[in-house]
């Protein structure tokens, strides 16, 4: 059929409608991958649910101002980028409208002025993690698109330059000695903010032999001198922190973000946008101060750290035993306080009316994509904040909580877009909720 594309949707596709005078589909929504709005195209059929169609692209009849040519050699066959035959403007713009057209479907009412925070669109990425396979020779690989294929690959525009490098020297390295390859099922690097410091996180298919380790360490760090240490996981396996990984060499690193330094275990969650965490931070630290604040989720101590420089107490909640770690170090001194815990269970617990002291000036959030759910922002709600910062990464859970606590007294007072992800859909937000 012949479509007209009305605007992008969430999760990289583009929306038009079935023509008024086609007899099976006629004015049914179709989402269609690698369109753009404004555009004349022809698409097949792939797929038709009760609510909407699926298809693909065949040809494109009047191509949008902004369409450009990718910049990587693997665009529409990896899975990892959706917007690279947009100019980052418009890859801007998509975010933007999508962003406000999910909080209205939320009915929460959008701030008259969206602020924007991007950068330079490639080689942003400090984190990279791949697949590894055997056959017909080792290879690093990263999945095709709306598949569960691996796509071998040798570079990655969107890394860091050393991360490109790495990814061709761990790959040499396991074509030249494939016996070192047959255990690993992943691999993810991991570069401080200079590139100066890299770690290698290994998943493996059964625990790595610890002489295994050390001639696989030493055989990348030939070819790739900035590496500081490796660390082997069975693939899998989750994180205890009480089982002692193979290692080789050093388990974290430095990473400076302005004149804020920060340790980082292999394997803890850290801001991927090398470029924009700092411009992150000051978002959400901004110049707000006070009694106490909560940072919940608070991976390795991003926020609460900087919290810290203008809050008497900062009480700051993480589950992951790595991240705990790297928290404990990072917001080391002072009155302030890690606490190991799920955010649910320190909001219900007798620890947190004994921590609190009072009404938090601030609780700042930064959930996994699946938000916060009812049972927290309820909680949330009855600690009565000041205000609430919400770093979220999925705008739907996003504006579903945001909806969930406008009947408290809370409302969106500052919304910014911050683009982490260029060349993909996704994108972050962060949310300054007040009390009225």
């Amino acid at each position: 059929m012949k479509l007209r594309m009305e605007k992008a949707i969430y999760g990289g596709a583009a929306l038009g409608r079935a023509p008024a005078d086609h007899a099976e589909f006629a004015g049914k929504a179709v989402f269609v991958p690698l369109a753009l709005p404004g555009e004349l195209i022809e698409a097949n059929v792939v797929s038709n649910r009760r609510g909407y169609i699926t298809a693909s692209l065949d040809s494109i009849v009047e191509p949008a101002s902004f369409r450009t040519q990718p910049g990587c050699d693997y665009y529409q066959r990896c899975g990892g980028c959706q917007y690279q035959h947009a100019e980052y403007p418009a890859q801007l713009e998509m975010k933007r409208a999508i962003l406000a057209e999910t909080l209205a479907r939320a009915h929460v009412e959008v701030p008259a002025e969206m602020l924007t925070l991007a950068s330079e669109p490639w080689g942003y990425r400090n984190r990279v993690r791949l697949h590894v396979i055997q056959q017909p020779a080792p290879a690093l690989c990263y999945r095709e698109a709306a598949s569960h294929r691996d796509l071998p690959v040798d570079h990655c525009p969107v890394a860091a330059p050393v991360l490109q490098q790495a990814i061709r020297s761990l790959t040499h390295v396991l074509q030249s000695q494939p016996e070192l390859a047959r255990s690993l099922a992943e691999v993810e690097f991991f570069t401080s903010h200079d590139e100066s410091a890299l770690l290698l996180s290994l998943f493996t298919h059964q625990s790595m032999a610890p002489q295994d380790l050390r001639m696989l360490s030493e055989a990348i760090l030939q070819e790739l001198p900035t590496l500081r240490g490796v660390r082997a996981t069975p693939a899998g396996a989750k994180a205890t922190g009480t089982t002692p990984a193979p290692v080789w060499g050093k388990t974290t690193l430095s990473y400076n973000v302005g004149a804020r330094s920060y340790q980082v275990s292999a394997g803890a969650f850290f801001q991927i946008n090398r470029f924009l965490i700092p411009a992150l931070l000051a978002e959400v630290a901004a110049e707000r101060s006070g009694a106490l604040a909560w940072d919940l989720y608070a991976g390795v101590g991003l926020f609460a750290q900087a919290l810290a420089q203008r809050f008497e107490r900062v009480i700051a909640v993480e589950s992951s035993p790595h991240a705990t770690a790297d928290l404990r170090r990072n917001l080391s001194g002072g009155d302030h306080q890690c606490v190991s815990s799920e955010t649910l269970q320190f909001l219900h617990s007798q620890t947190a009316r004994k921590l609190r002291r009072g009404t938090p000036d601030l609780i700042v959030v930064d959930p996994p994509r699946a938000g916060l759910g009812a049972d927290v922002c309820a909680l949330l709600a009855a600690a009565q904040p000041q205000q609430i910062v919400y770093v979220s990464c999925d705008p739907a859970t996003m504006a579903r909580d945001l909806r969930a606590l406008q009947p408290s007294g809370y409302r969106l007072a500052r919304l910014t877009l911050v683009d982490l992800f260029p060349q993909t859909f996704h994108l972050e937000t962060v949310a300054v909720l007040e009390r009225a």
